[in-house]
């Protein structure tokens, strides 16, 4: 993918290739934010417990018995970078000492796939652009500033995957259909000097320019089937994204006496044919990798219908039941609308939005010739950035990443806006006091662009830092201190981990052999199977006193096994630390307990929304700071009493106890022995 005839020395171009740049620097950091656990337990928890033997959680959708998720993308985007890698660590171990499998490079490798891969975006919006002549400067500046393309894109989502096939599939579409127009409008010029033509020479000089013009009905059919297909075995929302390009590919020129329904059904045809090579591909790297078809089944022609699965049809059938996507969570229908898309693109979500309602406006007002024609280019834009959102609010568990797909048209078509206002005219045809109104102060170019730029930049640049190092920033740290705290040589000691209010701790970054392969020994030839030496317990948004409880239980289970089996054993318990103060009473007000808990570390930054900090109330964080251990008696204390309660000392007091609450907090949990 190369920029061509780009100028460096355009400012907008500039700040954008240092976005790049950035967009980059920041998977090698890393970020440490936990977006949502699918992110992980989707794609390399199952890539790579597959290829390097790990134990590692396999979540629902992988189940055999019946897959909802489709490994044929994961295999060739992930499986197969994984196992060069395999293979690359196994030299630079041995001649430079270099181990490629720790955790570090489990979480960047992946990302730094993610990233390449969302310069797709890029490209296409550049392409899409040059195509119709539009400025691409801006466009790809307020592209990369975003911050779905700085946390988002770079993250192992599905939902990323998606986006860049979405844009790749948009280029080719609004490709095509500018081709398309062009020799449409050249065919029909030609007919029309043809049969104004007088002499027989003209005749034919204008049929020969008619017959050299070429072919456009079935441009690129072949690659857009197989995005399609690709793109709905990643994943089968796909379908709602990809349905209304699909359509305006199909629907090129039609109402034109050169185009008629026939070429409209022959587009069909033929583009379902040119799904099928995709469509068996992916099937059988389905099939083959669930276990439904074997290569020995394959040799000996043994193959019946039960020996293939179709996982988007297994997740259709899943998600169409309300009971099981209520299950994920349930959100209003309006949450796609009003509260994910102002999220995700803050200004430039709230001005295609408003944008709609003025076009719904026009349309009720019977102003026609003001709405973009269907095959326009706005329009598909439109129907690419809308379509998907209505279908998707149908559906009761609404999630913000299942919309990033529709990041490009959004900023094709609404970018400029962030410069030039709303409307850059007056955009009623019948004045009156209430429009006036909206067009001044909120559509018209006097509402001042540069106040529009700063909300955008500085929401992104927030919401960077909280979604790309704040949320759940704790759990990757925690895994990666376990994992050099396990040997994995020996299994004499257990290690139990509790977690409470944070999210799942995927395992492979832990780099355990798995205990479910079969071994066989080399000296005796008896078959084995590693002793499990990690163990966690993850209880979600528990309340303390039934976690309390829970600990109580697991020492006594744990000190059982001490005593019988002489195992050795050492419990954690992970918890935000906007919690510490309240777990910290609990312990103290059993007195006649017999564990204790000692904080062992700390790590920052981390934010829980399940637990979130305590601002205002006199110290209200208990983790062990420097601070803290300052009594009453301090001079930096003594200036400060009840008559001065917004004191230098206290206020220093008070923001260091809120700034530590921005911590995950890892508790040894031992038994209290009585001398």
């Amino acid at each position: 993918m190369q920029f061509k005839t780009i100028k460096p020395k355009d400012p907008s171009l500039v700040s954008y290739f240092i976005l790049c740049f950035l967009r980059i620097v920041l998977v090698f950091v890393p970020q440490l934010g936990y977006l949502h656990p699918d992110e992980f337990f989707q794609s390399v928890e199952i890539i790579a417990g597959d290829e390097y033997g790990l134990e590692v959680t396999r979540s629902w959708e992988f189940n055999s018995t019946f897959p909802v998720r489709s490994m044929a993308v994961s295999y060739l985007g992930l499986k197969i970078p994984f196992s060069c890698l395999r293979f690359l660590s196994m030299y630079t171990n041995y001649f430079l000492g270099l181990n490629l499998r720790g955790s570090y490079v489990t979480l960047v490798f992946p990302r730094l796939l993610m990233v390449t891969l969302s310069f797709v975006n890029d490209w296409s919006v550049y392409r899409i652009c040059r195509s119709y002549g539009l400025q691409y400067q801006f466009r790809l500046l307020t592209l990369a500033s975003s911050y779905v393309m700085l946390v988002y894109a770079t993250h192992t989502f599905s939902n990323s995957i998606e986006m860049a096939l979405c844009s790749l599939l948009l280029y080719i579409v609004s490709d095509c259909m500018i081709h398309s127009n062009t020799i449409i409008y050249q065919r029909e010029f030609l007919e029309e000097k043809y049969r104004a033509a007088q002499r027989t020479v003209e005749k034919v000089r204008f049929y020969k320019l008619k017959m050299s013009l070429p072919s456009h009905s079935l441009n690129h059919c072949f690659v857009m089937a197989t995005l399609c297909v690709v793109g709905v075995f990643n994943r089968p929302t796909f379908l709602l994204f990809g349905m209304p390009l699909v359509f305006h590919w199909l629907l090129r020129g039609m109402g034109t006496r050169t185009v008629s329904f026939t070429d409209f059904n022959m587009r069909i045809f033929i583009f379902v044919l040119s799904a099928l090579p995709a469509l068996i591909v992916c099937i059988l790297i389905d099939s083959i990798y669930y276990g439904y078809l074997t290569l020995a089944e394959l040799e000996r022609q043994d193959i019946g219908i039960n020996n293939f699965v179709v996982t988007p049809v297994n997740f259709i059938r899943y998600n169409i039941v309300s009971e099981n996507t209520g299950q994920h969570g349930v959100h209003p229908f309006y949450t796609h609308l009003l509260v994910n898309i102002p999220l995700l693109y803050n200004v430039l979500g709230v001005i295609a939005i408003l944008s709609l309602l003025l076009m719904i406006y026009r349309f009720a007002a019977n102003e026609y010739t003001s709405l973009p024609r269907a095959q326009s280019f706005v329009g598909l834009m439109l129907s690419a950035i809308f379509f998907p959102v209505i279908c998707l609010s149908l559906i009761n568990h609404q999630e913000a990443r299942f919309l990033i797909p529709i990041t490009v048209p959004l900023v094709l078509l609404h970018a400029p806006k962030l410069q030039a206002g709303l409307a850059a005219s007056y955009p009623f045809k019948a004045p009156s006091r209430l429009k006036d109104f909206l067009y001044h102060n909120v559509l018209g170019p006097s509402v001042s662009p540069k106040y529009l730029l700063k909300l955008w930049y500085t929401a992104n640049v927030v919401l960077t830092l909280f979604y790309g190092f704040l949320h759940q920033g704790g759990v990757y740290q925690m895994a990666d201190y376990f994992s050099r705290q396990v040997d994995v040589r020996s299994a004499d000691v257990h290690l139990h981990v509790v977690t409470s209010h944070i999210y799942s701790m995927p395992q492979c970054f832990l780099g355990l052999p798995s205990t479910e392969t079969l071994l066989i020994s080399p000296d005796s030839g008896q078959k084995y199977r590693r002793k499990k030496q990690f163990f966690l317990y993850e209880y979600g948004s528990l309340d303390l006193e039934q976690l309390y409880r829970k600990l109580k239980l697991l020492v006594d289970v744990c000190e059982m096994r001490s005593i019988s089996a002489g195992q050795r054993y050492r419990l954690y318990l992970a918890i935000p630390s906007s919690l510490s103060e309240q777990l910290n009473d609990i312990f103290q007000n059993r007195t006649s307990a017999l564990i204790k808990h000692s904080q062992v570390r700390a790590f920052y930054p981390h934010l829980s929304t399940e637990a979130m900090p305590k601002v205002f109330g006199q110290h209200p964080c208990g983790i062990n700071t420097d601070v803290d251990e300052l009594d009453e008696t301090c001079p930096i204390y003594a200036r400060d009493d009840e008559q001065n309660p917004f004191g230098v000392a206290r206020m220093l007091k008070q923001f260091s106890s809120v700034v530590h609450q921005f911590g995950l907090i890892l508790y040894r949990i031992e038994v209290r022995r009585i001398k």
